[in-house]
């Protein structure tokens, strides 16, 4: 049992008030609460408060510390429950404040994890060169439930992908290496995996390129051919032609056009 013997407002925070309570046995107790718990509780200068009613009192006011909290943590973007709890838990906060505060989170619609599910899709498709498979493995990692993350990748239309892919795909086309189509394409097939594309729209981007193996395709087998001629010059035929034709067809190069270039070489040798 104790008595309020002064009620103050804290000179850093006009929304906390620091209660002086003196105790039975004459010790001085100070605590600090919120606004809102002063006046859910009725304090005032002179009031009994027993044991039960001060726990009562100290837990209300974690509860709207936290709540608080994690309000700062929603303004800055839309947040999944479970980044919310994570981040409270950061802060220390008890599990049961937790769980009381979420409740009035979604009370409030503060939280909403089928709207947050929804959004966070409608953003990353717009803002983002990502596939559905790594928005969904981000969803899963931010606690989002399958359900809703079924529903919200739904509006992430096939079309749709395969133009966010393709454009990935003139863009790695621009700076395309001296490499042969094949090797390349397979490397582009690599970055929309990895990029989160699924096989079906990697190959639809890849097949809808008419590429064919033209001027480009013959510079490039020139570059790589030439340096591979450096390389296995040493060698006496056939080793020499042996070795030249692995090492181009396992850049990707076509056995024909192969053939094509080891002639000309021939040729501007016995010049």
């Amino acid at each position: 049992m104790g008595i309020i013997t002064n009620i103050a407002v804290q000179p850093n925070s006009h929304e906390r008030f620091r209660v002086t309570m003196q105790k039975e046995n004459g010790e001085i107790d100070v605590f600090t609460v919120d606004q809102d718990v002063l006046l859910q509780f009725r304090l005032k200068k002179g009031m009994e408060i027993d044991e039960d009613s001060l726990q009562e009192i100290i837990y209300a006011d974690q509860v709207k510390k936290t709540y608080n909290q994690a309000l700062y943590f929603l303004s800055h973007r839309m947040r999944s429950e479970h980044e919310v709890i994570q981040h409270l838990k950061k802060k220390g906060a008890p599990e049961d404040v937790i769980a009381e505060v979420l409740h009035k989170l979604r009370e409030n619609k503060y939280v909403d994890d089928r709207e947050f599910a929804f959004a966070y899709v409608r953003t990353q498709k717009q803002t983002s060169a990502k596939g559905p498979y790594v928005i969904r493995n981000e969803l899963e990692k931010m606690g989002i439930a399958a359900k809703w993350i079924e529903q919200s990748l739904a509006i992430y239309s096939f079309t749709e992908q395969v133009e966010t892919a393709r454009s990935l795909y003139e863009k790695a086309k621009k700076q395309r290496a001296k490499q042969s189509l094949r090797q390349w394409k397979y490397q582009v097939a690599q970055l929309l995996y990895r990029k989160g594309f699924p096989q079906e729209v990697i190959d639809q981007v890849l097949s809808s390129e008419h590429d064919e193996k033209g001027e480009q395709e013959w510079e490039a087998l020139q570059y790589q051919g030439r340096k591979a001629h450096r390389r296995y010059e040493k060698y006496e035929s056939p080793l020499y032609e042996q070795k030249m034709k692995q090492a181009l067809y396992r850049k990707g190069f076509p056995l024909e056009m192969i053939e094509q270039f080891l002639s000309q070489l021939k040729s501007e040798q016995e010049r």
